[in-house]
């Protein structure tokens, strides 16, 4: 085998990538391109709002079997195809999607892509699977947090069948392809939150549950809407993280942490930070106004000693900042209110 040949075979491996058979011969280009993206994982860059590193779907592909987890929202739809179709692939060919959790931007996109292949399966936790197939409630929700801008942000969401779910409760073992996925519940960003972890890789598809951290930066902040964050919980869930031992993490706030360990020590103390910070505000403002106004000041400004300024203001956009404040603030007086 030729330097040449060995060095790119090692940067595949080191992208997530399983050769399983020896290269052909140069006489057959398309068998060789075929046995070397056998087992790949690739990275799609929905563009969320025209913005680059946004929202990561992952694409998932083992021995003829196609997985996407996390499919973005429905205002990425079109994204998406593109992105799809540049790997010569269309939605009909897909087999799965891997639900982290139902959050708009995560999972917006599913039933679309379910009316257009109505063979897919859709994997969920059990908590989110009701929302799936009745998004009704999930987008009252999201439209008291997006009232003028929910459909510009997120599109249509539509329903999925309820005979396309596979219901999760974790702990399952998913083979897709030749492809070992564990299952994992990981709450604290949101109670029907799953993580999976690709055993053939050694990549962990960790959803928001470790925040976000655009690729290629080494800041990592906290994502933390409303309704039902809890850092209590969440503490459990980087555990079950760690104990694994994954080589990478992949974010949707986007793409690959190369140091899962280092990431998430810098990830809790910055949640728990800005818990006490919120906690302080809360005592200490004249209105609800005046404190978001402190902590979007506040957080902003500790963003922003760590990242040159086009750089925090796209942290800032696609993690929601204001809406870290909302769950945040959430969290503390339900905690409070069931301690007295």
């Amino acid at each position: 085998m030729s330097t040449s040949t060995s060095h790119r075979r090692a940067q595949l491996r080191r992208h997530g990538f399983l050769i399983l058979s020896p290269l052909p011969t140069a006489n057959f280009p398309f068998l060789r391109y075929t046995s070397l993206l056998m087992d790949s994982i690739t990275t799609l860059d929905n563009l969320w709002m025209g913005r680059p590193r946004s929202i990561a779907a992952g694409l998932l592909e083992s021995d003829g079997h196609r997985t996407v987890v996390d499919p973005g929202p429905g205002s990425t739809l079109e994204t998406l195809h593109r992105r799809l179709q540049a790997r010569g692939i269309g939605v009909g060919d897909l087999d799965a999607i891997l639900l982290t959790h139902i959050h708009l931007d995560h999972a917006g996109a599913t039933g679309a892509l379910v009316r257009k292949n109505p063979r897919l399966a859709v994997y969920v936790h059990r908590i989110g699977a009701p929302h799936v197939i009745d998004p009704s409630k999930l987008l009252a929700s999201a439209q008291r947090l997006w009232p003028n801008e929910l459909q510009r942000l997120f599109g249509e969401t539509l329903p999925v069948p309820v005979e396309n779910l596979r219901i999760l409760d974790g702990g399952e073992n998913l083979k897709l392809g030749s492809r070992q996925v564990e299952v994992v519940y990981t709450p604290g960003h949101a109670s029907h939150h799953v993580s999976y972890f690709d055993k053939t890789a050694g990549v962990a598809f960790v959803g928001d549950t470790a925040g976000v951290r655009m690729e290629g930066n080494s800041f990592v902040m906290p994502a933390t809407p409303p309704p039902d964050i809890d850092l209590g919980i969440w503490d459990t869930s980087f555990a079950a993280i760690l104990e694994r031992k994954p080589a990478r993490l992949f974010l949707t706030h986007f793409g690959y942490s190369e140091n899962p360990s280092e990431h998430i020590s810098l990830f809790r103390e910055r949640l728990h930070r800005w818990a006490a910070l919120t906690a302080e505000i809360l005592r200490t403002a004249a209105s609800d106004a005046a404190a978001t106004d402190s902590f979007m000041s506040a957080t902003y400004a500790e963003i922003s000693e760590h990242l040159p300024a086009d750089e925090a203001a796209h942290y800032a956009f696609s993690a929601g900042l204001n809406l870290s404040f909302l769950g945040l603030a959430r969290y503390l007086r339900k905690r409070a209110t069931a301690a007295s």
